[in-house]
């Protein structure tokens, strides 16, 4: 399970240090794509199978499923470690998620985020804001 909050800095070549903790659990290779909200996620080989497995069933005949597909996919990039635990990520994702320099990367139970050290900051203010009503709506899931 993938949970915690790293600050880090994007270099002038676009690589990322991924925190050692959760490098063991990614493995040698990962899928780093377009999430929501405005980050970038990071999913292990296994939970990327999973994903396009649940995709491949949606009805291709809706615009909608097309074009989430292609947005999805079109943006996924494969990606290993370099030996000093750095990610190169692509322009095309680094310029999705608005990074700059600085970065946030969040655990998120099976997957990781990146995001902008800003967004994040402004994301987790207003989720702090309504955590507990959420939790109170959310729980009817829970059953």
């Amino acid at each position: 399970m993938f949970m915690g909050e790293y600050r880090h800095s994007l270099d002038a070549k676009n690589r990322l240090i991924i925190p050692a903790r959760f490098r063991d659990e990614l493995g040698d290779t990962f899928v780093v794509t377009r999430g929501f909200d405005g980050c970038l996620t990071v999913y292990t080989e296994d939970q990327w199978k999973k994903i396009v497995s649940q995709l491949e069933q949606l009805p291709v005949t809706k615009s909608e499923v097309r074009k989430y597909i292609r947005s999805l996919l079109s943006k996924a990039q494969e990606c290993e470690f370099d030996s000093q635990g750095r990610i190169q990520l692509p322009q095309s994702l680094v310029g999705v998620a608005d990074i700059t320099k600085k970065c946030v990367i969040i655990g998120a139970a099976d997957h990781l985020e990146i995001w902008s050290e800003e967004r994040w900051d402004a994301y987790d203010e207003t989720s702090d804001e309504t955590f507990e009503t959420d939790a109170e709506t959310l729980t009817e899931f829970l059953k």
